[in-house]
């Protein structure tokens, strides 16, 4: 029999996971994103949308004219989630003469998109989303955004959401 973990009660303007639906909801925020690679601000949005599912952080969806789509090269490899359809993946390179910093830095498949999702997620079409630990900082307003643990997901945790979050060890079954 599954027993929940014992979850964080969320202070005034938190949310808890726990309180996230499943299946997941999709909503608009208003709220500013921002992913920084390598020195280059690879997107900066306040057109975004999150999925909230239940023990997950939210993950962020960006639209792809916030996006600077020049870095990021679509690879073969796709997934497929059970609530929004087949997921395809980019790696995000960053090279010499594009980047401040100088030297060339690769992220291999950190970045995802459903070109054709299930209808409860037409919304999020070709929109883009990032494992944030795999970027250099990532930001919900201009609070710099702790990843969910492992490498499975791809949630954003900032202090206005509590857990525990689906991702760490001995969580695979939740």
């Amino acid at each position: 029999m599954f027993t929940p973990p014992r979850h964080t009660s969320p202070g005034p303007g938190q949310e808890s996971v726990w309180d996230y639906p499943r299946p997941p909801r999709l909503e608009d925020s208003t709220r500013r994103i921002r992913i920084v690679f390598n020195g280059v601000t690879l997107a900066d949005s306040r057109q975004a949308k999150r999925v909230l599912e239940t023990s997950h952080p939210p993950t962020y969806y960006l639209p792809p004219e916030d996006v600077q789509m020049q870095y990021f090269q679509p690879v073969p490899r796709t997934t497929l989630c059970e609530w929004k359809g087949a997921a395809t993946y980019f790696t995000i390179a960053v090279g010499e003469g594009q980047s401040p910093t100088g030297g060339q830095r690769i992220a291999e498949q950190a970045a995802w998109s459903y070109p054709q999702p299930t209808e409860a997620f037409q919304a999020i079409a070709n929109y883009i989303a990032v494992y944030p630990s795999r970027m250099d900082a990532c930001y919900v307003d201009d609070e710099l955004v702790q990843s969910q643990p492992g490498d499975f997901y791809g949630g954003w945790i900032t202090s206005d959401i509590v857990g525990p979050f689906k991702g760490d060890p001995g969580t695979w079954g939740w």
